[in-house]
């Protein structure tokens, strides 16, 4: 990852009783993560039971076997973790955040041998609309609910201002990706394969009747919104294990 500034720490909070999710990403300047405004989302967030409709209250929450299709955002947000993971939909998910001014989480994923899956770190940031992402490596973008193909960045790469559309992407191959936002910036890279990108760009345009702005940066294990979706899902080797990492690093220009 190359610096963009100076380093800045990052320290990281997590929920285990609520599906294990990220409730706070944030330097000594600046809190990361979008949170949804909404009490009543909150609250509904605090009362999810498996299998419920996603609940879109903010942070980082995990989305295993699938992202798109059902259950809805898999399996493991909606459950309550031990210290070791969760089991759902016959995998199992172990994970272990190192915080050391960068933040490092290895990802144990198990299952049946040969097991297809698909595996998103669904991060929700706090950005204005001056911001914009880098993504080096890609070259294309899968429009997911237009299902087509276009060159990256096609304008996706700029994440405001406001325009009521809401479009989700997958960019496969990726595995760095750096929002610049202002003097700040935050770097993500992992080693999944195969790996990808899911781009959430809700520019006030979703849901309707209510719409708001949230921003999903969602590096993959896979490279697919679902496992029998277009695109490469992740497998399970002949084990029934599956081993990757994020890092996450950020920086703040002079």
């Amino acid at each position: 990852m190359a610096e963009i500034g100076t380093p800045r720490p990052l320290t990281v909070e997590v929920d285990l009783a609520h599906g294990g999710r990220w409730t706070s990403l944030r330097t000594p300047e600046r809190e990361w993560l979008w949170r949804n405004p909404d009490p009543a989302v909150a609250r509904a967030r605090e009362a999810v039971v498996p299998g419920a409709a996603f609940v879109d209250a903010g942070g980082v929450e995990e989305c295993l076997p699938t992202v798109r299709g059902e259950p809805d955002h898999g399996a493991v947000w909606s459950r309550p973790w031990s210290e070791g993971g969760v089991t759902a939909d016959g995998f199992g998910l172990q994970r272990h955040i190192h915080a050391d001014g960068a933040i490092t989480v290895d990802y144990t994923i198990t299952g049946p041998p040969g097991a297809a899956f698909v595996h998103a770190v669904h991060a929700l940031l706090d950005v204005s609309p001056a911001a914009r992402l880098e993504a080096p490596g890609a070259t294309t973008a899968y429009l997911v609910d237009s299902d087509r193909d276009v060159p990256w960045p096609s304008g996706l790469d700029r994440l405001g201002p406001d325009d009521g559309t809401a479009i989700a992407a997958v960019l496969p191959g990726c595995a760095e990706v750096t929002v610049l936002d202002g003097t700040d910036a935050l770097s993500f890279r992992w080693n999944a394969e195969p790996s990808a990108l899911l781009l959430w760009r809700n520019m006030r345009g979703w849901p309707d009747g209510a719409p708001y702005r949230s921003i999903g940066i969602e590096p993959m294990a896979g490279a697919a919104a679902a496992p029998d979706g277009p695109g490469r899902p992740a497998l399970l080797g002949p084990d029934g294990i599956l081993r990757w990492r994020l890092s996450v690093r950020a920086w703040r220009a002079a």
